[in-house]
């Protein structure tokens, strides 16, 4: 009976010169992302808003936070099942899974500001070696989460120097957790939405994040140290889409999807300027002490775990079939445009 119903909406629909694709115009894509609704994820939002604006409600993107559809770690996993059409990860939370994006969390590359780190991504998602890269889980990389340089907040004493960080426990991934075991840190790759218990718990001393997740993941109440300009680096975090439920798209619905990215960087770019307005007022009323390092500690910290951990990422990535300086060289020459 629902063929014959169907078969018969179908004749009607040819009959008036409307197309199938018409009558499979409504899309519902679902998003997997993890903690609450804050500044890193200000983009995916205006995407869905973007989106059914473009598409007068016929394209609908909906938000799954808190980790309603999967584990963070797990979200490249889920994309290459098809267990939803988005989702927001992080390099670093699995490098094995994406070692070609591990280029732009190499520590101390120097990227200057959020315009900056979304050109460079941008540059970088569409080499063909990290499209192929992402391809293995049936990902097409969308666009970037663009962050800015981490810096620790801590609990207990305070690192005084660079020094002062030997021996201690802190959460911090990819080529930063690699540049603090130069100073004899020991590093951990706690997830976001664990940080505060374990800076907390004392499970880890300092946490590696950037402002928007100190407030987003409440790490401000639990520390008393903030380290200002340390900068060792950042994440690579991009929203992927699956490749099937992008080629079913509608080539309108393609369109509007393409076409809503800049503008939901813009939104995004926007949102986490006023971020700043909100983390040094936050640290003041939390009593955190604000920890600056001299400029030859931090020059010396560079020379360090800088270029000696570029050059070894190069050998490990050759070792992987991974195209390593040609990508370091690409993430370079697009800063200096």
């Amino acid at each position: 009976m629902k063929q014959k119903a169907l078969g018969g909406v179908l004749a009607l629909m040819f009959a008036s010169g409307l197309s199938a694709e018409v009558y499979a115009a409504t899309t519902t894509w679902n998003v997997s992302l993890w903690g609450k609704r804050r500044a890193f994820t200000e983009h995916v939002e205006k995407l869905a808003e973007e989106v059914a604006a473009r598409t007068n409600g016929d394209f609908e993107i909906k938000l799954h936070y808190g980790g309603a559809l999967s584990k963070s770690r797990e979200n490249l996993d889920g994309i290459s099942l098809g267990a939803f059409e988005m989702a927001q990860f992080c390099a670093s939370y699995h490098p094995d899974k994406n070692p070609s994006l591990s280029v732009t969390e190499l520590p101390f590359l120097g990227v200057p500001d959020l315009e900056t780190q979304v050109k460079v991504d941008k540059a970088l998602y569409a080499h063909p070696a990290v499209q192929e890269d992402l391809a293995r889980w049936n990902a097409i990389p969308l666009m970037s989460s663009p962050m800015p340089q981490y810096n620790f907040l801590g609990k207990g004493d305070a690192p005084q120097t660079v020094a002062d960080f030997e021996g201690m426990r802190v959460r911090a991934l990819g080529g930063i957790g690699s540049a603090m075991k130069t100073v004899g840190a020991v590093p951990t790759s706690v997830t976001a939405a664990e940080a505060f218990q374990a800076l907390d718990s004392g499970t880890v001393q300092a946490i590696a994040f950037a402002p928007h997740a100190h407030l987003a993941f409440k790490t401000i109440e639990a520390g008393n140290w903030w380290t200002t300009n340390l900068n060792p680096g950042t994440v690579n975090c991009p929203i992927v889409v699956n490749k099937d439920a992008y080629d079913l798209l509608p080539d309108a619905h393609k369109k509007a999807l393409m076409d809503s990215v800049d503008p939901a960087i813009d939104h995004y770019l926007a949102t986490y300027a006023a971020v700043y307005d909100k983390f040094y007022p936050e640290l003041e009323a939390q009593g955190v002490k604000q920890i600056s390092y001299s400029d030859e500690e931090l020059a010396a910290f560079k020379e360090k775990a800088g270029k000696p951990l570029w050059d070894a990422w190069i050998v490990e990535m050759d070792g992987k079939g991974i195209p390593a300086k040609e990508l370091l060289e690409l993430v370079q020459s697009t800063m200096a445009k």
